[in-house]
C-alpha cells in the first residue's frame, strides 16, 4: 500500500470515528436527557395545576376540547369498563343557563367552553361495584385539569354529583337520559393569571409502612 493510500485510509478512519461519536452523542445521550426532561415537565404541570375561575375572552377551539377529552379517556378505569361520557359545550346560551342555575359555576357566564363529565350507568359494573364509575370519572376529570394546564388553558372542577339539585339542573339543561349521571361541570378557558398554584405538601399526612 502506497503512502498516499495509507494517508487516505487513516483519514477515512478518523472521519468514521468522528461520525460514530456524533451518533453516540445524538442518539445515546438524548433519549436519557429527553426522558429526564419529560419527567420534569410532567411534575411541573402537576404542581402548577390550579383551579382557574377567571378567564380572558379568548376562544377555546373544538380541537383543544377534544385534546382534553382524549386525555380524560386515558385515565385508569376498573376492569376497563370506561363508564364515562363527556359533553363538550361551546354554545353561549347553554353556558349561560348552567352558570345561572349552578351556585358554584357562575364563571360559566364569562367563559366560552366547558366539559361535563358524566357516568354512564349502562357501562358500569354490577351491584355494589357500580359505584366504581365515580372513581373512574374522577380520574378522567383530573386528567382534563392536568391536560388543560399542559396546553396553556385553565379549568376548574365544579361539582354536580352528589348534590341532587345540581345533578337535576345539569340533566334538565343538557337533556341527559336517566342512565347518564353528571359528576361535574368543568369550565375551560384562557386564564387571566389571577390564580396561583397552592403548595399542598404536608409531611404529616405521609405515613411509612403503617399508621
Amino acid at each position: 500500500m502506497t503512502k498516499k493510500k495509507i494517508e487516505i485510509a487513516q483519514m477515512l478512519n478518523i472521519l468514521l470515528a468522528v461520525s460514530l461519536l456524533l451518533l453516540i452523542l445524538k442518539f445515546g445521550k438524548n433519549p436519557t436527557n429527553k426522558m429526564e426532561q419529560d419527567t420534569t415537565n410532567t411534575l411541573e404541570i402537576i404542581h402548577q395545576r390550579k383551579s382557574v375561575r377567571n378567564f380572558t375572552p379568548q376562544e377555546v377551539k373544538k380541537e383543544q376540547l377534544q385534546t382534553l377529552i382524549k386525555a380524560a379517556m386515558a385515565a385508569p378505569t376498573a376492569v376497563n369498563k370506561q363508564p364515562w361520557a363527556f359533553i363538550a359545550i361551546k354554545d353561549r346560551d347553554i353556558l349561560d343557563r348552567l352558570g345561572e342555575k349552578l351556585p358554584y359555576a357562575k364563571m360559566l357566564k364569562k367563559v366560552n367552553a366547558a366539559i361535563v363529565v358524566c357516568g354512564d350507568l349502562n357501562k358500569t359494573l354490577e351491584d355494589w361495584e357500580q359505584e366504581f364509575w365515580i372513581q373512574d370519572c374522577s380520574a378522567a376529570s383530573q386528567n382534563i385539569l392536568l391536560a388543560a394546564e399542559a396546553i396553556g388553558l385553565g379549568a376548574v372542577w365544579t361539582a354536580a354529583y352528589p348534590a341532587k339539585d345540581r345533578m337535576q339542573t345539569v340533566s334538565e339543561i343538557l337533556g341527559l337520559p336517566e342512565s347518564i349521571i353528571p359528576l361535574n361541570v368543568i369550565p375551560v378557558g384562557y386564564p387571566k393569571g389571577v390564580e396561583k398554584p397552592k403548595d399542598k405538601w404536608k409531611p404529616e399526612n405521609l405515613h411509612w409502612e403503617q399508621w
